[in-house]
């Protein structure tokens, strides 16, 4: 099976990536340039907002399946279409599942709950983008397929909420200095985080097959925790105590940092428990395998044997120790307010 990748070296691909080659499949990589071709893996060099570059090198290429990790505007999808209409059976595009309804009017989210996110620019553009291939599948029979990931990670992502992405042991370092850790709500709601080895399994065995074709897709765990163990069990796995862990409402925190309101409001200060059966019913025993107190530890080992990746976001440390200040303030005079 010949697959092309659009993208391929992130969070989340690259886990499919290592699984698509392990299977044998002929994978092809459209990017930059910038990262290492996996052993195994053909590559295009191209950059996508240079069309020109694009169509001379896909030229001559005709594809099983296309999978673009990387598109995040109807545009882009609109592109898309122009270069691979007739040139692949499958196009597969990795959207994300927080643009399932916020806030959720039924707690369990199947593919046919709404997609409407009023909080998070990034939601209702991936809703736009799943708007494209909707169209193009009813007037032209595209042959387009809709992934949805949740919270994803692997060896090199901590995926704590209002984490640094791109710093992500700044949350554990701060938990080694015993620092109070900031939890939105009360801890309480369930979330579930997905290892991206799991996610792969759903993903490369949805590649070639044709009866997927029109259809939506999530692919996560099946468990779901709290946040408030969420913390636990990464500090846990740092080989910590458990921090202090403050809760604050996410209005405050909002209200605060406005730049929180999509990640925060449309997304992780709700919980989010997912019905994976579709993904099973697809891809026959399909099942996410990988625990978070397993997949936690094994990230936060290989970041203490990388000395690169523990980097930390100093203004988003100092952030949190200015808004652990301010609550602290309101709280103590909202206390002498109330006690005369």
């Amino acid at each position: 099976m010949k697959v092309l990748f659009i993208g391929g070296s992130g969070v989340i691909s690259r886990a499919s990536t290592r699984l698509a080659l392990e299977r044998g499949l002929d994978l092809w990589l459209l990017n930059r340039g910038r990262s290492v071709t996996p052993a195994g893996a053909k590559a295009l060099v191209a950059d996508l907002a240079d069309p020109g570059a694009v169509r001379t090198a896909l030229a001559g290429h005709t594809w099983d399946s296309v999978v673009q990790w990387i598109a995040f505007s109807p545009e882009e999808i609109e592109r898309d279409l122009e270069l691979f209409r007739g040139r692949t059976k499958q196009y597969i595009f990795v959207g994300s599942a927080s643009a399932y309804q916020k806030p959720l009017a039924h707690p369990l989210i199947t593919e046919s709950t709404p997609l409407a996110n009023p909080f998070w620019e990034y939601s209702r553009q991936k809703i736009a983008c799943e708007d494209v291939l909707q169209r193009a599948l009813r007037n032209e029979g595209f042959p387009g397929v809709i992934v949805r990931p949740s919270l994803t990670y692997g060896d090199e992502q901590i995926p704590l909420v209002l984490n640094a992405w791109s710093k992500p042991w700044t949350a554990v370092e701060r938990m080694r200095r015993g620092r109070p850790m900031i939890v939105p709500g009360d801890g309480t709601s369930l979330w579930t985080i997905t290892h991206n080895s799991d996610f792969a399994q759903g993903l490369v065995g949805l590649l070639g097959h044709a009866q997927a074709d029109g259809h939506a897709f999530h692919i996560t765990s099946d468990e779901a925790l709290t946040w408030n163990r969420i913390f636990q069990i990464t500090a846990e796995a740092a080989g910590v105590a458990t921090p202090p862990l403050v809760h604050i409402a996410s209005d405050f925190l909002v209200a605060c940092v406005p730049a929180w309101r999509g990640t925060l409001l449309g997304d992780k200060a709700v919980s989010a428990v997912f019905d994976n059966t579709k993904i099973k019913r697809f891809v026959p025993g399909f099942t996410a395998s990988t625990s978070y107190a397993a997949g936690i530890r094994r990230t936060i080992d290989h970041f203490d044997a990388t000395p690169a990746l523990r980097q930390i976001d100093t203004t988003l440390d100092a952030t949190w120790d200015k808004l652990l200040a301010a609550y602290d303030r309101g709280l103590t005079a909202a206390r002498e307010e109330f006690s005369t």
